[in-house]
């Protein structure tokens, strides 16, 4: 731990002195870059000099909890149990500082959710799992923006594309790209069977106009009328706005707004973030193809996790993880299984520097 502590506090050293030195007008790209490496930094030299403090208080109470006085000797030992659960909990919190940060950490993001398997049911937990998301965005303060959605008579959806914007969304989120499980009797059902069906979610880092330059000549932009619900105004008029990327031959369509600029920088919005998506998948198969497989890296394909409503259960297969708290988690409540997915992402990373 004294080592780890030294490295770090030496990287931080490094780092107040390259800030120190750099002109930012000329180098605002660096200064972006040095400013994300301290906003790691900070916190793990902060925890695990608290971790150091607690060690020794640990030390300190284990040495009187032998006391020959008996008042002394039990005080001592309540404080060492509330000391081991202090740096039970600082030692989780170091595990997740210490996991080497991605550039892409603090983008918002753009998620896709799509009905799979599943008919209506699907659709209905397509709406379940936007609820979900929706939720855990209200407990971070995030803002959310729908931006393109096709919803069911039931009140599912077919798809549904919505951003997330807030501190850290990516970093948050990023692991929920794949294909989510639900195991349940539907609303639908007279018998009361339970039915298995599947909803893809895609977690794209929202590009902005310097990450993904576009050309003109690869785009070619199709006007026609919405289709849908929305109201006369909507399908009366060209507003939708279908943009092809002719080199990845990416579609993407916009029709939620009634005016036509607004659905074509909508569009831009989801085709930028797909495009950014594409690269960063390239750059991580090239880098390492295990941890890509291992944490489903926008590989939409593979089952992710399972949502089994009867036994209020969910598993997250990546991680052989499951929880006997489904209620909660489709509330919201999901911080327990994503720092359990960044912990291993992590561990796995470190694993292989």
């Amino acid at each position: 731990m004294v080592e780890l502590l030294e490295d770090f506090e030496r990287r931080l050293a490094q780092n107040t002195s390259s800030l120190e030195s750099l002109d930012i007008s000329s180098e605002p790209k660096r200064y972006k870059e040095l400013m994300l490496e301290r906003s790691h930094l900070e916190p793990v030299v902060e925890e695990i000099r608290h971790l150091k403090k607690l060690v020794e208080d640990r030390e300190g109470a284990y040495l009187l909890s032998d006391d020959s006085d008996e008042e002394i000797s039990r005080m001592a030992k309540l404080e060492l149990a509330e000391i081991d659960a202090e740096i039970e909990k600082v030692t989780n919190r170091c595990r997740l500082l210490i996991i080497p940060p991605d550039p892409l950490d603090g983008k918002n993001i753009i998620m896709e959710i799509r009905a799979g398997t599943g008919g209506e049911e699907a659709a209905l937990f397509a709406g379940d799992l936007f609820r979900m998301y929706s939720r855990f965005a209200e407990r971070k303060g995030w803002k959310l923006e729908i931006m393109n959605s096709n919803e069911t008579l039931l009140q599912g959806f077919k798809e549904v594309v919505f951003s997330l914007s807030g501190k850290n969304v990516y970093a948050a989120l990023r692991y929920e790209g794949g294909t989510h499980r639900v195991q349940r009797i539907p609303q639908t059902e007279s018998s009361g069977r339970i039915h298995t069906s599947a909803v893809t979610v895609a977690v794209l880092p929202e590009a902005e106009e310097t990450d993904i330059v576009i050309r003109p000549e690869d785009l070619r932009i199709d006007v026609m009328r919405a289709g849908g619900h929305g109201g006369q105004c909507v399908n009366t008029t060209d507003s939708a706005v279908r943009l092809t990327h002719l080199p990845t031959g990416l579609v993407v369509i916009q029709q939620d707004e009634k005016s036509q600029l607004k659905n074509k920088n909508k569009a831009m919005r989801v085709l930028r973030s797909r495009l950014l998506n594409l690269e960063e998948e390239k750059k991580r198969a090239e880098r390492d193809s295990q941890r890509r497989e291992m944490v489903g890296s926008g590989d939409r394909s593979g089952r992710i996790r399972t949502y089994n409503f009867p036994q209020n259960r969910v598993t997250d297969h990546r991680i052989n993880l499951t929880l006997y708290h489904l209620d909660a988690f489709m509330d919201g409540d999901m911080d327990e299984v994503l720092d359990a997915l960044k912990i291993a992402d992590g561990n796995k990373a470190l694993l292989q520097t």
